[in-house]
């Protein structure tokens, strides 16, 4: 069998058990059900306010920002997690040991990743469509908008996360996280961008988190709610073009930096970041 073939076949493989150890682990059950429940509460707490210079509820627009930027956070800070993890624990340096390893191993994260992701956003779109009023998912058109926004948004973010994982140490995580929600801050991912200052609307507009957050609100809202994003348009080719751009940038520079971050592990390297990680313990 091609070696190429027998590392993906592989990788689908460890993508499967290490899915059915993520959700046979409490501690991520417990994180995957706290951040529904957030979720949810928001929409709750705003099913009363109004989306401004409209009759819409405020949660509306929010459900669907919300699972857009799930995409976007999950890919960019979920991905980019696991990778200094596995290189600090010696997962890499295994994995770089095994011919084909390391295709294999970015098949089974993002295997794993992209599956949680759907399990993700099936679960936020069954709990909560029944709490707010006005979601248009009636008919083709929607349905086709909906699966090609989420599909190119993770290959917008993915390899970017990937990059971002073989750049950094896990160290940093957390301020890549609190980056993730600045960008969501303002990306019009709670309150219309149209209502933040020029030059952070300019901003967020670089960025996938908007762009995945209104192509979810294009095939989910009614077409009058066009008229409060920038344009009074949803703006479908220039969402297909940034976020292909950022998939073009995520994949030609994702493997380069894997690859250097694989070729630089050693023994030694990895003997001296545990030495460091116990005397920084005592």
């Amino acid at each position: 069998m091609n070696p190429t073939l027998t590392a993906v076949r592989l990788g689908l493989e460890r993508g499967r058990i290490e899915l059915r150890q993520t959700f046979t682990s409490v501690s991520e059950d417990i994180q995957l059900a706290v951040f529904i429940a957030l979720s949810l509460l928001v929409l709750v707490l705003l099913r009363h306010r109004m989306i401004p210079g409209s009759h819409f509820p405020l949660s509306l627009s929010i459900l669907p920002s919300m699972i857009g930027m799930n995409i976007a956070v999950n890919s960019l800070a979920g991905i980019s997690g696991q990778i200094p993890v596995d290189r600090d624990d010696g997962t890499m340096l295994r994995t770089k040991a095994i011919p084909g390893g390391l295709v294999g191993y970015l098949v089974g994260k993002t295997t794993l990743q992209t599956t949680r992701m759907f399990i993700g956003i099936a679960i936020m779109l069954a709990a909560g469509v029944p709490l707010v009023d006005g979601v248009t998912l009636n008919s083709v058109g929607a349905w086709l908008t909906l699966v090609w926004v989420i599909l190119l948004g993770l290959a917008a973010t993915l390899p970017i996360g990937i990059a971002l994982g073989a750049f950094i140490n896990s160290r940093a995580l957390l301020l890549l996280l609190l980056g993730c929600f600045g960008l969501a801050a303002i990306s019009g991912i709670f309150y219309p961008i149209t209502h933040l200052p020029a030059a952070l609307q300019d901003i967020g507009q670089v960025f996938p988190v908007y762009w995945l957050g209104l192509g979810m609100r294009s095939a989910m809202l009614p077409h009058a709610l066009v008229t409060v994003e920038i344009g009074g348009s949803w703006r479908h080719w220039q969402t297909f073009a940034v976020l292909s751009a950022w998939a073009i940038v995520g994949l030609c520079t994702a493997p380069v930096l894997l690859r250097r971050m694989a070729r630089r592990e050693a023994g030694s390297r990895l003997t001296a970041r545990r030495e460091k990680l116990l005397r920084t313990a005592g």
